[in-house]
């Protein structure tokens, strides 16, 4: 009896900072595993996202946005080295703000083009163009900077192009056994996964207040006897003048934070959640 063929593959997401690479990681899942904001470089490590789909299994890895200088920012990885990891993978999606091609696009072209793997350029937030006569001569010229195996215009907030673009990966995606079991969407930890949580909530509730040096310490992770599942979590930060501003007046924020982060966790572990935060200085 013949077994059936199945198809698996990895594919990078890469591109300059806050242009939706995450949010189209989230998408393609149909399940949150990366967090979003509009703050630049909020993925700060490679996130892998395991797509499996009858004989099709899609491993993504949503890298931390491409920075140019690091004046501007410390996060900042200088001369994009690290699109030298994806030198493995089968598919690589090039991501793009809109109709706003920069240099900093450019340079990434002129690496993905020594790199000699096939690019699909994914053209996000079309939805923000209020003129869509212009989506065609942007792609007329864009496709003369690199041969692209196809270019796609989408929004992955609205989901408008998404299933295309899928169609189009599952094409160059080659035979092979799946590399993760069927109910696998990622490969990190559920203790990862609830600190990255509640990062997302400080970026979303402080902003520009919240320093960049600030990380989350999962200590504990435990269901118990009730099937409710404990989560106690360290804010650490550098400084302990940075403490009052996560705290916030009266305890207002670090409350809030709590609750969101609490109410997404459930959402995604399908337990009930008793969440502790602390705000512990490493100085």
């Amino acid at each position: 009896m013949n077994k059936t063929k199945q198809y698996c593959g990895f594919v990078a997401i890469i591109g300059r900072p806050n242009v939706g690479k995450s949010t189209l990681l989230n998408k393609l899942l149909k399940k949150k595993i990366s967090i979003t904001s509009k703050k630049p470089q909020t993925t700060r490590q490679n996130i892998t996202g395991i797509y499996t789909s009858n004989k099709y299994q899609i491993i993504y890895t949503d890298t931390p946005g491409i920075c140019f200088n690091r004046k501007k920012n410390i996060d900042c990885l200088i001369e994009y080295s690290y699109i030298e990891q994806v030198n493995y993978v089968e598919l690589i999606i090039f991501i793009v703000d809109g109709i706003k091609f920069t240099e900093n696009d450019s340079k990434i072209i002129s690496k993905l083009i020594i790199l000699n793997r096939p690019v699909i350029l994914v053209i996000n937030k079309i939805d923000n163009i209020t003129n869509k006569n212009k989506i065609l001569p942007y792609i007329d010229l864009i496709r003369k900077k690199m041969n692209f195996l196809s270019i796609i215009p989408i929004s992955a907030k609205k989901e408008i192009g998404i299933n295309s673009l899928l169609i189009t990966i599952k094409k160059h995606i080659p035979e092979s056994i799946f590399f993760f079991p069927k109910n696998y969407i990622t490969d990190k930890s559920d203790a990862f996964m609830a600190s990255e949580i509640v990062r997302e909530k400080l970026i979303r509730f402080l902003g520009d207040e919240l320093p960049y040096s600030v990380n989350v310490k999962i200590e504990d992770f435990n269901i118990n006897k009730n099937n409710i599942l404990y989560i106690n979590g360290s804010i650490l930060i550098k400084h302990i003048n940075q403490k009052k501003i996560i705290i916030g007046k009266n305890g207002n924020k670090i409350k809030k934070i709590g609750i969101e982060s609490r109410i997404a966790m459930e959402k995604i572990f399908k337990h009930k959640i008793q969440l502790k935060l602390w705000v512990k200085s490493l100085s």
